[in-house]
């Protein structure tokens, strides 16, 4: 690479410095780098909010749906796919008064199979959701 000193008979050099140049774009890009938000996914559930009402007098029965790590969906312990989950959701939902679901995904499940079911949930018109399993992580944060 030849590199130019100018002329011998005193003349200034002609060409443009494109070193600070080329730094500030870089300088800009990594600013606009930092400044992206980040890309989250997330399933919008609809909790319970906290209300005065008193509990019902009766103990309605809970539901359990739990996730194995093997992919495995379980309602109550017996292994069913996404069509008998949406009927069992479905079922739950019109019962009065309205069972509570436990949500217990295993920690090395899948989460594309668990984000799968949290929309099964989502569409059906369960209003009583509950995860369980974060117990161990309360002391973490």
């Amino acid at each position: 690479m030849a590199m130019s000193g100018g002329r011998e008979d005193g003349e200034p050099m002609m060409d443009m410095n494109m070193t600070p140049l080329i730094d500030v774009l870089l300088v800009l890009l990594i600013m606009f780098i930092i400044t992206i938000p980040i890309q989250t996914h997330a399933v919008k559930v609809d909790l319970p909010q906290n209300s005065n009402t008193p509990p019902p007098p009766v103990e309605p029965t809970k539901n359990t749906l739990s996730i194995d790590p093997a992919g495995t969906i379980a309602w109550n312990g017996v292994p069913v796919n996404e069509v008998t989950l949406r009927q069992y959701l479905d079922q739950s939902a019109g019962m009065s008064p309205e069972p509570e679901l436990h949500f217990q995904p295993d920690p090395q499940a899948r989460y594309e199979v668990v984000d799968k079911v949290l929309a099964v949930v989502k569409r059906s018109a369960i209003t009583k959701l509950g995860f369980i399993g974060n117990e161990q992580y309360r002391n973490d944060f």
